[in-house]
């Protein structure tokens, strides 16, 4: 129970759960009332829908374990308390775990790619398991590209649910054109939660950087931090979580027309007055605990954002 327990840890099984959540609510609260709403057919069966979480549960903990297999030097500096691969888990078996959850991830996304007659699926998520390996191996240890590349796909995880759906959303648009401006509301809201998803995530990337700065410099990394200092980071940083919210303040106010009022109070209290703190808080971390407690609170901040999608059930209507 200990070891699995240990494994659950080198997976990241939190992150795992978030990832589950934020596709099951995109599914259940935004596509599915769409769908029922305006009378358009949904290409994405049920147990579609569950192979392609699957899917991405299992290839994101697959980049979980490879990253970590690849960090050794730089946790044994940033988290020696915390170390599974190499000390608890060996190198071989973590190798082993990343290839069987990758390799069923991808076989998971070609076989709905195949029943949905959409190649997009499978594509996507095999360049995700690429991606991911290359990130550990080179994109970790470069100035932004590497926070880049984690913040799309953390997009990706909101995006395949909307490309998945493409081939039967064409579809009724050609058959049915009084479907067009609801098939393209539901495309803003996905793209709208995926934006959302990519800036939070490329914020925390970077807080992140701040935080493993010693371990990342005798590894030899070249992040922003270590690159152009602390500094400026913050203000990298900053720069994002000013425009995320001008964003979030710009969207609670279009809300406020159809008279949203529990959906606007809820954002401002579980994201927007959050980040605000965050902001303020940003620019006083000066060690690393400081900055581990902004790079969670984040995504607890994350975390309140994507939940909002409970309350774009009542948009579709």
């Amino acid at each position: 129970m200990q070891l699995l327990g240990h494994f659950f840890r080198l997976l990241r099984w939190p992150n795992l759960v978030f990832i589950a959540i934020t596709q099951i609510l995109f599914h259940y609260f935004i596509v599915l009332p769409a769908a029922n709403s305006h009378s358009f057919p949904l290409h994405l069966q049920q147990h579609l829908f569950w192979l392609i979480v699957a899917a991405s549960v299992l290839i994101a903990g697959a980049g979980y374990i490879i990253n970590d297999y690849f960090d050794i030097n730089i946790d044994q500096v940033n988290k020696p308390d915390r170390m599974v691969v190499d000390r608890i888990i060996t190198r071989r078996m973590a190798i082993f775990w990343h290839l069987v959850f990758s390799g069923i991830g991808v076989l998971l996304s070609v076989y709905v790619g195949y029943t949905l007659h959409n190649p997009l699926v499978a594509i996507g998520n095999i360049l995700c398991v690429v991606l991911l390996w290359v990130y550990s191996t080179t994109y970790k240890r470069k100035m932004i590209i590497g926070n880049v590349l984690i913040s799309l796909l953390t997009a990706w995880v909101i995006l395949i649910m909307l490309v998945a759906e493409l081939p039967g959303w064409w579809n009724s648009i050609i058959t049915a054109a009084d479907t067009q401006a609801s098939v393209a509301r539901l495309t803003r809201i996905g793209v709208l939660y995926a934006a959302f998803a990519f800036i939070i995530s490329l914020i925390r990337e970077v807080v992140k950087d701040m935080e493993d700065m010693e371990g990342d410099r005798r590894a030899q990394c070249k992040t922003l931090p270590i690159v152009y200092g602390v500094n400026a980071s913050k203000v990298f940083a900053g720069t994002w979580l000013a425009i995320l919210i001008v964003m979030l303040i710009v969207m609670q106010t279009y809300v406020l027309i159809f008279q949203w009022w529990y959906a606007s109070l809820y954002l401002l209290i579980t994201v927007t007055v959050p980040l605000l703190l965050l902001f303020n808080h940003l620019f006083k971390a000066t060690n690393t605990t400081q900055f581990a407690q902004l790079s969670s609170k984040l995504k607890w901040i994350m975390l309140g954002g994507i939940c909002s999608m409970v309350f774009f059930m009542l948009y579709t209507r």
